[in-house]
């Protein structure tokens, strides 16, 4: 009797799968997929005709990826092999259950993937610090988050792996980004014109957000065997795309302003 339910099982089973319905699962997989990279490049031209929408538009275009992908694969299986309901139920628990011994990491970042887009620690165009990488979330998708670096690289990580380990978001959803720029004189040096000259420079950048303030934070450090004054600027820039760019226009406008008004840097007593 257990031999004839094993026979018979496999013959709903090739009946199930037959020529006809691979081919329906082929082409609505592939449906599936266009749709999915048509929206993901329509968000993308909206994007640019709407830049101040950005993150809110990618958020909206990756929750529509996951819906599609989930609701679609499991309409496009239960509408073409259209299976007997007992079968469906013990083939859910077969699958379940060897699923979870041979892809256990694999459902724990689904199940993070879940807790990410509703519990949202980060944002899509967010960006990050995660372990010893830096740069922008791209795509949160079903297992991994892709993060692309300053240096164009695109990392790939599992989503379980925010779940755990610290994660820390420079703009939270925001296109505004604080930056921090360490700028070091010598002890003799005049703190009022130094605190000034950066100022200035900052509020006078093309890429400064002025809606926030410029603060300062000021104390002696040391450098190597010298000891020095750091004058720490903490300045808003106005798309975090601009992040470097910004960055770099100040570093290079106060070193130049520093020379012109003699402010001392620091510097080894040899050198004095």
């Amino acid at each position: 009797m257990n031999e004839g339910n094993i026979v018979n099982d496999l013959a709903v089973v090739v009946e199930l799968f037959n020529i006809y319905a691979l081919l329906l699962l082929f082409i609505g997989g592939f449906v599936l997929w266009a749709l999915n990279w048509g929206i993901s490049k329509a968000s993308l031209k909206i994007t640019e005709k709407l830049p101040t929408r950005r993150f809110l538009i990618l958020q909206i275009t990756t929750l529509i990826g996951f819906v599609l992908y989930t609701v679609g694969s499991a309409a496009l299986i239960i509408g073409v092999l259209q299976p007997p309901k007992e079968f469906m139920l013990a083939a859910g628990g077969s699958i379940a259950v060897a699923l979870g011994f041979a892809l256990k990491d694999i459902a724990a970042s689904l199940v993070a993937g879940l807790l990410l887009l509703f519990d949202r620690p980060f944002r899509v165009g967010d960006r990050v610090s995660f372990a010893d990488v830096y740069g922008e979330i791209v795509s949160i998708g079903l297992r991994t988050v892709r993060l692309q670096t300053l240096d164009d690289n695109l990392v790939t990580i599992p989503n379980s792996r925010f779940i755990t380990d610290v994660v820390a978001s420079g703009n939270s959803g925001e296109l505004d980004m604080m930056i921090v720029t360490d700028f070091h004189v010598g002890l003799d040096a005049d703190l009022e014109d130094a605190k000034a000259i950066i100022e200035e420079v900052i509020v006078t950048s093309r890429y400064a957000y002025l809606k926030k303030p410029v603060s300062f934070a000021i104390e002696e450090v040391e450098i190597g065997d010298m000891l020095a004054i750091r004058l720490r600027s903490k300045a808003y820039v106005l798309d975090v795309h601009y992040e470097k760019a910004f960055q770099s226009d100040i570093v290079v406008r106060v070193s130049k302003r520093f020379q012109e008004q003699q402010i001392p840097r620091p510097r080894r007593g040899s050198d004095a």
